[in-house]
């Protein structure tokens, strides 16, 4: 059974809330809300950031307080449908919140899961690229993560159709672990459908489907670019293989830059793409000839999940 704590409860309740057609701004409920009493503060009526966004959310928030049982009535639909599905919730307010993605600005105030997450997933690397992948892109994608995989780095990628697919396919051939960060609610269909199969795989082997959305979300234009903060913020960073100048993939290169990850960029992409070209010669991204040139900037994974309690004990603290 999916048992909400009281005050996880009350996160979904906030996040549930809506004012009309708005809603509270999710990202800025993550940063505000990850201790008790800072949740206490926001369901009290106030918000402890000083932000443009802040400010604009204040005035939703104090209308919207009067509206809690209609919110309570979507959260309770909603954790119903992850637990039939058999899923799991993380939210800001746990110890177990990924340790990468606590250090976006960006971030989720929850996740729901299938299978697993675990403390190596902090060292790890997303693999993405095109759906309409060449087929010396699939190899291509094949031999990176099957090298990354063998220095022990955890692969995250969109379980999209194309190198996604490739990438997440190559980890369980190469018998390492992988997690699919998933356009869709964790209860709805898998999209596209043609990766049914392989999500089945995903958790079969040891991985795990992630979605930031609520369980019953279908997808839709604006998801799938939210699942690149998610797949950006959740590693050290991202490995692009193929992408044309409108691919989804060439977004993720972006909202990684501006997550201060690593963004690393094949040869072939660069002497293909002027975009790709541009991110290097800005000092944006790193051109990728070997593998070795993506190993030796990942860092340690236990350091890493230190710096997301850090940042948690900061937000107990209040600070």
């Amino acid at each position: 059974m999916l048992a909400l704590t009281a005050q996880q409860e009350r996160l979904l309740t906030l996040c549930a809330l809506r004012i009309g057609k708005k809603s509270l701004d999710w990202s800025l409920l993550a940063r505000t809300c990850q201790s008790r009493d800072a949740l206490d503060v926001v369901m009290g009526g106030d918000i402890p950031e000083d932000s443009a966004i802040a400010r604009i959310n204040l005035s939703l928030l104090r209308k919207g307080l009067g509206q809690l049982e209609e919110a309570r009535e979507r959260v309770r639909d909603e954790v119903g449908a992850a637990e039939q599905a058999g899923a799991r919730l993380v939210t800001v307010l746990d110890a177990d919140y990924p340790a990468n993605l606590r250090l976006i600005p960006n971030l989720p105030p929850f996740l729901f899961y299938l299978g697993s997450l675990e403390e190596r997933d902090a060292r790890s690397a997303a693999v993405v690229g095109t759906r309409a992948a060449t087929e010396d892109g699939v190899k291509r994608a094949d031999r990176m993560t099957r090298g990354l995989v063998k220095e022990d780095v955890v692969i995250f990628s969109g379980l999209a159709k194309g190198i996604d697919a490739a990438a997440h396919a190559a980890t369980l051939d190469a018998g390492g672990r992988t997690v699919a960060v998933m356009g869709t609610g964790i209860a709805a269909r898998i999209y596209p459908a043609q990766n049914k199969p392989l999500a089945a795989r995903i958790l079969e082997e040891g991985g795990a489907l992630l979605s930031q959305f609520w369980p019953s979300s279908s997808p839709a234009t604006w998801t799938f670019p939210r699942r690149n903060v998610v797949t950006s913020g959740a590693t050290l960073g991202s490995v692009v293989i193929e992408a044309s100048a409108t691919s989804g993939a060439k977004m993720q290169a972006r909202i990684a830059a501006e997550h201060d990850k690593h963004v690393f960029l094949l040869r072939s992409l660069a002497t293909q793409e002027p975009w790709a070209a541009k991110m290097i010669e800005d000092g944006r991204a790193v051109e990728v000839t070997e593998i070795h040139d993506v190993i030796c900037r990942l860092g340690d994974a236990k350091r890493i999940h230190r710096a997301g309690q850090q940042r948690l004990q900061l937000a107990l603290a209040g600070l």
